[in-house]
Protein backbone atom coordinates (compact mmCIF):
# COMPACT_ATOMS: atom_id res chain seq x y z
CA UNK A 1 0.00 0.00 0.00
CA UNK A 2 1.09 3.87 -0.73
CA UNK A 3 2.23 5.87 2.14
CA UNK A 4 -0.42 8.47 3.56
CA UNK A 5 0.90 12.10 4.71
CA UNK A 6 0.33 12.18 8.29
CA UNK A 7 0.91 13.23 11.25
CA UNK A 8 1.97 11.34 14.35
CA UNK A 9 -0.39 13.39 16.59
CA UNK A 10 2.23 14.06 19.59
CA UNK A 11 4.15 16.54 16.97
CA UNK A 12 1.48 19.35 16.08
CA UNK A 13 -2.16 18.62 17.89
CA UNK A 14 -1.10 15.64 19.13
CA UNK A 15 -3.48 15.01 22.11
CA UNK A 16 -4.48 19.02 22.47
CA UNK A 17 -8.24 18.54 21.55
CA UNK A 18 -9.19 19.66 18.08
CA UNK A 19 -11.63 22.52 18.59
CA UNK A 20 -15.37 20.94 18.60
CA UNK A 21 -18.29 22.81 17.36
CA UNK A 22 -20.92 20.45 19.33
CA UNK A 23 -21.40 17.09 20.92
CA UNK A 24 -22.59 13.71 19.22
CA UNK A 25 -24.77 11.63 20.96
CA UNK A 26 -21.53 9.64 21.32
CA UNK A 27 -19.78 12.25 22.77
CA UNK A 28 -22.72 12.76 25.18
CA UNK A 29 -22.54 8.91 26.29
CA UNK A 30 -18.76 9.75 27.55
CA UNK A 31 -19.17 12.53 29.32
CA UNK A 32 -21.76 11.09 31.13
CA UNK A 33 -19.86 8.19 31.84
CA UNK A 34 -16.99 9.84 33.18
CA UNK A 35 -18.68 12.98 35.06
CA UNK A 36 -18.11 10.85 38.22
CA UNK A 37 -15.06 12.72 38.50
CA UNK A 38 -17.05 15.93 39.47
CA UNK A 39 -18.55 14.66 42.40
CA UNK A 40 -15.21 13.90 43.87
CA UNK A 41 -14.29 16.79 45.93
CA UNK A 42 -17.95 16.43 47.84
CA UNK A 43 -17.47 13.46 49.44
CA UNK A 44 -14.82 11.94 51.98
CA UNK A 45 -14.39 8.67 49.80
CA UNK A 46 -14.08 11.06 46.43
CA UNK A 47 -11.61 13.19 48.16
CA UNK A 48 -9.50 10.09 49.61
CA UNK A 49 -9.41 8.79 45.98
CA UNK A 50 -7.79 12.18 45.23
CA UNK A 51 -5.31 12.16 47.54
CA UNK A 52 -4.48 8.51 46.04
CA UNK A 53 -4.42 10.03 42.43
CA UNK A 54 -1.72 12.58 43.55
CA UNK A 55 0.49 10.39 45.49
CA UNK A 56 0.36 6.69 43.34
CA UNK A 57 0.96 8.83 39.95
CA UNK A 58 3.71 10.49 41.93
CA UNK A 59 5.05 6.91 43.31
CA UNK A 60 5.02 5.92 39.33
CA UNK A 61 6.62 8.59 37.93
CA UNK A 62 9.68 8.63 40.10
CA UNK A 63 9.88 5.15 40.26
CA UNK A 64 9.37 4.99 44.68
CA UNK A 65 6.15 2.88 43.93
CA UNK A 66 8.08 0.13 42.42
CA UNK A 67 5.90 -0.97 39.87
CA UNK A 68 6.25 -4.61 38.16
CA UNK A 69 6.82 -3.13 34.90
CA UNK A 70 7.69 -5.67 32.19
CA UNK A 71 11.04 -3.61 31.57
CA UNK A 72 13.93 -2.31 34.14
CA UNK A 73 12.63 0.91 35.19
CA UNK A 74 14.98 2.45 33.50
CA UNK A 75 14.44 1.08 30.19
CA UNK A 76 10.56 1.71 30.86
CA UNK A 77 11.40 5.30 30.85
CA UNK A 78 12.47 5.02 28.13
CA UNK A 79 10.10 3.37 26.38
CA UNK A 80 7.79 5.87 27.75
CA UNK A 81 9.52 8.87 25.92
CA UNK A 82 9.25 6.70 22.61
CA UNK A 83 5.36 6.15 23.22
CA UNK A 84 5.08 10.06 23.48
CA UNK A 85 4.76 9.71 19.77
CA UNK A 86 1.48 8.28 18.67
CA UNK A 87 1.58 6.14 15.47
CA UNK A 88 -2.21 6.31 14.95
CA UNK A 89 -2.35 5.88 11.20
CA UNK A 90 -1.06 1.98 11.40
CA UNK A 91 -0.44 1.44 15.02
CA UNK A 92 3.02 0.24 14.60
CA UNK A 93 4.06 1.40 17.77
CA UNK A 94 1.82 -0.67 19.60
CA UNK A 95 2.69 -3.80 17.50
CA UNK A 96 5.02 -5.10 19.28
CA UNK A 97 2.48 -6.59 21.46
CA UNK A 98 2.05 -9.01 18.48
CA UNK A 99 5.30 -11.07 19.50
CA UNK A 100 8.62 -11.36 17.99
CA UNK A 101 7.40 -12.96 14.79
CA UNK A 102 4.49 -11.38 14.21
CA UNK A 103 5.02 -7.79 15.65
CA UNK A 104 8.41 -7.81 13.45
CA UNK A 105 6.49 -8.57 10.35
CA UNK A 106 3.98 -5.94 10.73
CA UNK A 107 6.05 -3.36 11.81
CA UNK A 108 8.47 -4.08 8.77
CA UNK A 109 5.50 -3.07 6.27
CA UNK A 110 3.59 -0.85 8.69
CA UNK A 111 6.24 2.34 9.46
CA UNK A 112 6.81 5.40 9.96
CA UNK A 113 9.28 7.22 8.61
CA UNK A 114 8.91 10.51 8.87
CA UNK A 115 7.11 12.95 11.64
CA UNK A 116 4.34 13.31 8.70
CA UNK A 117 4.77 10.11 6.76
CA UNK A 118 2.94 6.51 7.14
CA UNK A 119 2.53 3.07 5.57
CA UNK A 120 -0.23 0.51 6.40
CA UNK A 121 -0.94 -3.33 5.85
CA UNK A 122 -3.81 -2.58 3.07
CA UNK A 123 -5.98 -0.18 2.85
CA UNK A 124 -8.85 -2.01 4.82
CA UNK A 125 -6.74 -2.25 7.81
CA UNK A 126 -6.07 1.48 7.40
CA UNK A 127 -9.51 2.14 7.14
CA UNK A 128 -10.66 0.63 10.10
CA UNK A 129 -7.80 2.17 12.47
CA UNK A 130 -8.85 5.53 11.06
CA UNK A 131 -12.20 5.05 11.78
CA UNK A 132 -12.53 3.18 14.84
CA UNK A 133 -9.67 5.46 16.34
CA UNK A 134 -11.47 8.37 15.31
CA UNK A 135 -14.62 7.86 17.17
CA UNK A 136 -12.60 6.85 20.19
CA UNK A 137 -10.47 10.24 19.83
CA UNK A 138 -13.81 12.07 19.46
CA UNK A 139 -15.89 10.86 22.55
CA UNK A 140 -12.01 11.40 25.12
CA UNK A 141 -11.70 14.88 23.43
CA UNK A 142 -14.71 16.04 24.29
CA UNK A 143 -13.84 15.69 27.70
CA UNK A 144 -10.99 17.53 27.74
CA UNK A 145 -12.13 20.95 27.87
CA UNK A 146 -15.56 19.69 29.67
CA UNK A 147 -14.22 18.41 32.54
CA UNK A 148 -12.08 21.71 33.01
CA UNK A 149 -14.31 24.86 32.24
CA UNK A 150 -16.89 22.96 30.36
CA UNK A 151 -16.32 24.15 27.55
CA UNK A 152 -15.33 22.60 23.93
CA UNK A 153 -12.26 24.36 23.52
CA UNK A 154 -11.23 26.41 26.72
CA UNK A 155 -13.50 28.97 25.11
CA UNK A 156 -16.74 28.34 23.66
CA UNK A 157 -19.57 26.83 25.38
CA UNK A 158 -20.29 23.15 25.11
CA UNK A 159 -24.01 22.05 23.81
CA UNK A 160 -27.15 22.69 26.15
CA UNK A 161 -27.11 18.51 26.48
CA UNK A 162 -23.60 18.76 27.76
CA UNK A 163 -24.17 20.93 30.20
CA UNK A 164 -27.32 19.64 31.64
CA UNK A 165 -24.78 16.96 32.40
CA UNK A 166 -22.99 19.14 35.15
CA UNK A 167 -26.14 20.71 36.00
CA UNK A 168 -27.70 17.16 36.62
CA UNK A 169 -25.01 15.96 38.96
CA UNK A 170 -24.08 19.07 40.67
CA UNK A 171 -20.31 18.10 39.59
CA UNK A 172 -18.08 20.67 39.48
CA UNK A 173 -15.07 21.43 36.59
CA UNK A 174 -11.22 21.94 37.85
CA UNK A 175 -11.48 19.56 39.93
CA UNK A 176 -7.69 18.40 39.58
CA UNK A 177 -6.62 21.93 39.94
CA UNK A 178 -8.82 22.09 43.02
CA UNK A 179 -7.62 19.54 44.82
CA UNK A 180 -3.82 19.99 44.40
CA UNK A 181 -3.94 23.89 44.77
CA UNK A 182 -3.28 24.37 41.02
CA UNK A 183 -6.52 26.49 39.84
CA UNK A 184 -7.29 27.23 36.24
CA UNK A 185 -5.06 30.27 35.26
CA UNK A 186 -2.80 30.26 38.32
CA UNK A 187 0.72 30.87 38.10
CA UNK A 188 2.39 27.44 36.98
CA UNK A 189 -1.22 25.93 36.10
CA UNK A 190 -3.08 24.92 33.20
CA UNK A 191 -5.46 27.91 31.49
CA UNK A 192 -8.28 26.47 31.66
CA UNK A 193 -8.27 23.70 34.45
CA UNK A 194 -7.36 20.33 35.51
CA UNK A 195 -3.25 21.12 35.46
CA UNK A 196 -1.28 17.45 34.57
CA UNK A 197 0.99 15.62 37.40
CA UNK A 198 3.99 18.03 35.96
CA UNK A 199 2.44 20.93 36.79
CA UNK A 200 0.67 19.24 40.59
CA UNK A 201 3.22 16.98 41.61
CA UNK A 202 5.72 18.36 44.36
CA UNK A 203 8.65 15.70 42.45
CA UNK A 204 9.06 14.90 38.74
CA UNK A 205 11.81 13.21 37.14
CA UNK A 206 12.71 14.74 33.91
CA UNK A 207 15.03 12.71 31.66
CA UNK A 208 16.62 12.45 28.37
CA UNK A 209 16.39 9.76 26.01
CA UNK A 210 15.61 9.24 22.29
CA UNK A 211 12.11 9.52 20.55
CA UNK A 212 10.06 7.63 18.60
CA UNK A 213 12.82 8.15 15.53
CA UNK A 214 15.77 7.56 17.71
CA UNK A 215 16.10 11.36 17.83
CA UNK A 216 18.21 12.71 20.79
CA UNK A 217 15.03 13.94 23.25
CA UNK A 218 13.87 15.23 26.90
CA UNK A 219 10.83 13.91 28.86
CA UNK A 220 9.94 17.78 29.04
CA UNK A 221 9.92 18.33 25.31
CA UNK A 222 6.96 16.15 25.56
CA UNK A 223 5.30 18.36 28.55
CA UNK A 224 6.18 21.95 27.71
CA UNK A 225 7.33 21.85 24.35
CA UNK A 226 8.70 22.07 22.00
CA UNK A 227 7.85 18.09 20.65
CA UNK A 228 4.56 18.68 22.78
CA UNK A 229 3.21 21.53 24.66
CA UNK A 230 0.93 19.88 27.34
CA UNK A 231 1.06 23.29 29.41
CA UNK A 232 -2.34 24.20 28.61
CA UNK A 233 -3.98 21.13 27.77
CA UNK A 234 -6.27 19.55 30.30
CA UNK A 235 -5.41 16.47 31.68
CA UNK A 236 -8.60 14.20 31.70
CA UNK A 237 -9.16 11.96 30.31
CA UNK A 238 -5.88 10.74 28.61
CA UNK A 239 -6.20 10.62 25.01
CA UNK A 240 -3.10 8.38 24.38
CA UNK A 241 -4.58 5.81 26.36
CA UNK A 242 -7.68 6.01 24.45
CA UNK A 243 -5.92 5.40 21.25
CA UNK A 244 -3.20 2.61 23.24
CA UNK A 245 -6.37 1.13 24.42
CA UNK A 246 -8.72 1.21 20.98
CA UNK A 247 -6.06 0.16 18.61
CA UNK A 248 -4.15 -1.91 20.84
CA UNK A 249 -8.06 -3.72 21.51
CA UNK A 250 -7.93 -4.02 17.56
CA UNK A 251 -4.98 -5.98 16.59
CA UNK A 252 -6.28 -8.22 19.84
CA UNK A 253 -9.12 -9.02 17.94
CA UNK A 254 -7.37 -8.96 14.97
CA UNK A 255 -4.96 -11.64 16.06
CA UNK A 256 -7.05 -13.62 18.90
CA UNK A 257 -3.85 -15.90 19.49
CA UNK A 258 -2.01 -12.40 21.01
CA UNK A 259 -4.87 -11.15 22.64
CA UNK A 260 -3.58 -11.42 26.10
CA UNK A 261 -0.44 -9.56 25.33
CA UNK A 262 -1.98 -6.71 23.29
CA UNK A 263 -4.12 -6.00 26.59
CA UNK A 264 -1.28 -5.45 27.94
CA UNK A 265 0.33 -3.43 25.54
CA UNK A 266 -2.39 -1.15 25.78
CA UNK A 267 -2.00 -0.99 29.90
CA UNK A 268 1.64 -0.61 29.19
CA UNK A 269 0.69 2.13 26.95
CA UNK A 270 -1.32 3.98 29.27
CA UNK A 271 0.92 3.53 32.12
CA UNK A 272 3.97 5.60 30.37
CA UNK A 273 1.80 7.98 30.34
CA UNK A 274 1.90 8.36 34.10
CA UNK A 275 5.70 7.29 34.02
CA UNK A 276 6.62 10.40 31.72
CA UNK A 277 4.80 12.47 33.89
CA UNK A 278 1.89 13.65 31.44
CA UNK A 279 -1.18 11.91 33.19
CA UNK A 280 -2.22 10.79 36.26
CA UNK A 281 -4.07 7.05 36.79
CA UNK A 282 -7.29 8.44 37.08
CA UNK A 283 -6.65 9.86 33.41
CA UNK A 284 -5.49 6.63 32.13
CA UNK A 285 -8.43 4.82 33.76
CA UNK A 286 -10.72 7.33 32.39
CA UNK A 287 -9.17 6.72 28.49
CA UNK A 288 -9.18 2.98 29.31
CA UNK A 289 -12.68 3.42 30.19
CA UNK A 290 -13.67 5.37 27.17
CA UNK A 291 -12.11 3.21 24.24
CA UNK A 292 -13.26 -0.21 25.44
CA UNK A 293 -16.94 1.39 25.32
CA UNK A 294 -16.56 3.51 22.22
CA UNK A 295 -14.79 -0.02 20.57
CA UNK A 296 -17.79 -2.53 22.11
CA UNK A 297 -20.61 0.15 20.55
CA UNK A 298 -18.82 0.14 17.06
CA UNK A 299 -18.79 -3.68 17.29
CA UNK A 300 -22.31 -3.65 17.83
CA UNK A 301 -22.89 -1.86 15.02
CA UNK A 302 -24.80 0.72 17.01
CA UNK A 303 -26.33 3.49 14.81
CA UNK A 304 -24.62 6.54 16.97
CA UNK A 305 -21.48 5.15 15.91
CA UNK A 306 -21.48 3.48 12.44
CA UNK A 307 -23.10 5.24 9.21
CA UNK A 308 -20.61 8.39 9.24
CA UNK A 309 -17.88 9.85 7.63
CA UNK A 310 -15.36 10.14 9.75
CA UNK A 311 -12.07 11.82 9.12
CA UNK A 312 -8.51 9.69 9.84
CA UNK A 313 -6.78 11.98 12.48
CA UNK A 314 -3.64 11.02 10.93
CA UNK A 315 -4.39 12.38 7.71
CA UNK A 316 -3.99 16.39 7.97
CA UNK A 317 -3.86 17.52 4.00
CA UNK A 318 -4.57 16.92 0.62
CA UNK A 319 -2.00 14.76 0.03
CA UNK A 320 -3.71 11.74 1.82
CA UNK A 321 -7.14 11.93 0.46
CA UNK A 322 -6.53 9.69 -2.01
CA UNK A 323 -5.62 6.62 0.57
CA UNK A 324 -9.65 7.45 2.26
CA UNK A 325 -9.24 10.68 4.48
CA UNK A 326 -12.92 10.22 5.06
CA UNK A 327 -13.62 7.44 6.22
CA UNK A 328 -17.38 5.95 6.08
CA UNK A 329 -17.56 2.41 7.58
CA UNK A 330 -21.69 1.21 7.51
CA UNK A 331 -21.12 -2.13 8.62
CA UNK A 332 -18.50 -2.13 11.56
CA UNK A 333 -18.55 -5.98 11.55
CA UNK A 334 -18.14 -6.43 7.98
CA UNK A 335 -15.33 -3.87 8.03
CA UNK A 336 -13.81 -5.45 10.57
CA UNK A 337 -13.39 -9.44 8.66
CA UNK A 338 -12.45 -7.13 5.21
CA UNK A 339 -9.11 -6.00 7.68
CA UNK A 340 -9.08 -9.34 9.37
CA UNK A 341 -8.47 -11.36 5.90
CA UNK A 342 -5.83 -8.53 4.14
CA UNK A 343 -4.05 -8.88 8.00
CA UNK A 344 -3.85 -12.76 8.05
CA UNK A 345 -2.71 -12.91 4.77
CA UNK A 346 -0.24 -10.45 5.37
CA UNK A 347 1.44 -12.24 8.64
CA UNK A 348 0.93 -15.46 6.84
CA UNK A 349 3.09 -14.61 4.12
CA UNK A 350 5.55 -12.72 6.10
CA UNK A 351 6.08 -14.24 9.21
CA UNK A 352 7.55 -17.90 8.28
CA UNK A 353 4.55 -19.89 9.45
CA UNK A 354 1.35 -20.18 10.66
CA UNK A 355 -0.54 -17.44 12.36
CA UNK A 356 -0.30 -19.54 15.66
CA UNK A 357 3.03 -20.87 15.48
CA UNK A 358 4.39 -17.34 14.59
CA UNK A 359 2.13 -15.87 17.64
CA UNK A 360 3.82 -17.86 20.15
CA UNK A 361 7.62 -17.12 19.13
CA UNK A 362 7.83 -14.37 21.56
CA UNK A 363 11.30 -13.56 23.25
CA UNK A 364 10.76 -10.02 23.87
CA UNK A 365 9.23 -8.52 27.17
CA UNK A 366 5.45 -10.07 26.44
CA UNK A 367 7.00 -13.65 26.73
CA UNK A 368 6.43 -14.21 30.32
CA UNK A 369 2.38 -14.57 31.12
CA UNK A 370 3.10 -14.31 34.59
CA UNK A 371 4.86 -10.97 34.11
CA UNK A 372 2.17 -9.77 32.10
CA UNK A 373 -0.42 -11.14 34.28
CA UNK A 374 1.13 -8.80 37.34
CA UNK A 375 1.67 -5.47 35.31
CA UNK A 376 -2.15 -5.47 34.30
CA UNK A 377 -3.22 -6.30 37.94
CA UNK A 378 -1.00 -2.92 38.97
CA UNK A 379 -3.30 -1.25 36.28
CA UNK A 380 -6.73 -2.22 37.09
CA UNK A 381 -7.58 -0.21 39.34
CA UNK A 382 -4.06 1.71 40.32
CA UNK A 383 -5.11 0.70 44.11
CA UNK A 384 -6.94 3.74 44.20
CA UNK A 385 -9.90 3.52 47.06
CA UNK A 386 -13.38 2.59 47.17
CA UNK A 387 -15.45 5.99 45.92
CA UNK A 388 -19.17 4.16 45.52
CA UNK A 389 -19.48 2.20 48.43
CA UNK A 390 -22.94 1.09 46.83
CA UNK A 391 -21.23 -0.38 44.23
CA UNK A 392 -18.24 -2.10 45.58
CA UNK A 393 -19.81 -5.10 46.75
CA UNK A 394 -22.99 -5.44 44.03
CA UNK A 395 -23.62 -8.12 41.88
CA UNK A 396 -23.47 -7.31 38.44
CA UNK A 397 -24.57 -9.16 35.21
CA UNK A 398 -22.96 -7.59 32.55
CA UNK A 399 -25.07 -8.93 29.77
CA UNK A 400 -28.17 -7.07 31.37
CA UNK A 401 -26.07 -3.82 32.33
CA UNK A 402 -23.92 -3.47 29.25
CA UNK A 403 -24.85 -6.62 26.77
CA UNK A 404 -22.92 -4.99 23.99
CA UNK A 405 -19.58 -5.55 26.04
CA UNK A 406 -19.46 -9.05 25.30
CA UNK A 407 -18.77 -8.31 21.54
CA UNK A 408 -15.06 -7.69 22.60
CA UNK A 409 -15.02 -11.06 23.03
CA UNK A 410 -16.91 -12.90 20.28
CA UNK A 411 -15.25 -10.51 17.98
CA UNK A 412 -12.08 -12.35 18.20
CA UNK A 413 -13.51 -16.06 19.50
CA UNK A 414 -16.53 -16.03 17.30
CA UNK A 415 -17.40 -20.02 18.25
CA UNK A 416 -18.58 -17.71 21.93
CA UNK A 417 -22.56 -16.87 21.70
CA UNK A 418 -22.53 -13.28 23.33
CA UNK A 419 -24.51 -14.53 26.12
CA UNK A 420 -21.22 -16.61 26.80
CA UNK A 421 -19.06 -13.81 26.53
CA UNK A 422 -20.76 -11.97 28.78
CA UNK A 423 -21.16 -14.55 31.40
CA UNK A 424 -16.94 -14.49 31.48
CA UNK A 425 -17.00 -10.77 31.31
CA UNK A 426 -19.23 -10.98 34.68
CA UNK A 427 -17.22 -14.09 35.96
CA UNK A 428 -13.62 -11.94 35.50
CA UNK A 429 -14.98 -8.28 36.74
CA UNK A 430 -12.44 -6.16 38.60
CA UNK A 431 -12.81 -4.60 41.63
CA UNK A 432 -16.19 -2.37 42.02
CA UNK A 433 -16.65 0.75 43.66
CA UNK A 434 -14.11 2.89 41.68
CA UNK A 435 -14.64 6.58 40.29
CA UNK A 436 -16.41 5.64 37.70
CA UNK A 437 -18.02 2.93 39.24
CA UNK A 438 -21.09 4.64 40.24
CA UNK A 439 -23.76 2.23 38.98
CA UNK A 440 -23.75 3.15 35.06
CA UNK A 441 -23.50 1.07 31.95
CA UNK A 442 -20.26 3.13 31.14
CA UNK A 443 -19.00 3.01 34.69
CA UNK A 444 -19.02 -0.84 34.09
CA UNK A 445 -16.35 -0.43 31.46
CA UNK A 446 -13.70 0.67 34.14
CA UNK A 447 -14.41 -2.82 35.88
CA UNK A 448 -13.55 -5.38 32.53
CA UNK A 449 -10.74 -6.75 32.88
CA UNK A 450 -10.07 -8.32 29.42
CA UNK A 451 -7.11 -10.34 30.60
CA UNK A 452 -8.51 -12.82 31.90
CA UNK A 453 -11.74 -12.73 30.22
CA UNK A 454 -9.44 -13.45 27.15
CA UNK A 455 -8.25 -15.91 28.66
CA UNK A 456 -11.02 -17.60 29.24
CA UNK A 457 -12.99 -17.16 25.76
CA UNK A 458 -9.88 -18.93 24.29
CA UNK A 459 -9.81 -21.88 26.32
CA UNK A 460 -13.40 -21.71 25.81
CA UNK A 461 -12.89 -21.36 22.38
CA UNK A 462 -10.21 -23.84 21.68
CA UNK A 463 -12.97 -27.01 23.24
CA UNK A 464 -14.70 -26.15 19.93
CA UNK A 465 -12.06 -26.17 17.22
CA UNK A 466 -12.77 -28.83 14.71
CA UNK A 467 -11.27 -32.27 14.88
CA UNK A 468 -8.64 -32.23 12.26
CA UNK A 469 -9.19 -35.56 10.77
CA UNK A 470 -6.86 -38.25 10.83
CA UNK A 471 -4.26 -38.39 7.72
CA UNK A 472 -4.22 -41.85 5.44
Amino acid sequence: MGHRTAIGLALLTALVPLRVEAQSAANITALKGLAPVGLLLKTPEGQAALDANLSVTGGIQTGALGQPTLLPFAEQRQLALRDAFITDGNATELADGLGTSLGGAYQAKARYETYKDFSSVSKALADLIGYTNNVAKSDSNAGKYFFANATTDGKEPVSLAAAAILTATGGTTDVFGKAYGRLAGSIGADAFGNSRPFQTDPILVAYRGSDYFGHPSHSLDWLRGPSQNLTDSPSYPSGHTTYGYTESLLLAILVPERYQQMIVRAAEYGNNRIVVGAHYAMDVLGGRSVALHAVAHLLANDPAYVGQVRKNPAVIDAMGRSEGDGVGIADYPAALAAARTDLTAFLTANCGGTIAACAATDTGRFKDASANRAFYDATQTYGLPVVHPATADRAIDVGKTAPEAGYLLTAAFPSLTLDEANAILTATLGPGGGFLDDGSAFGLYSRLDLYAAAGRAAAMAATRQPAIPPTR
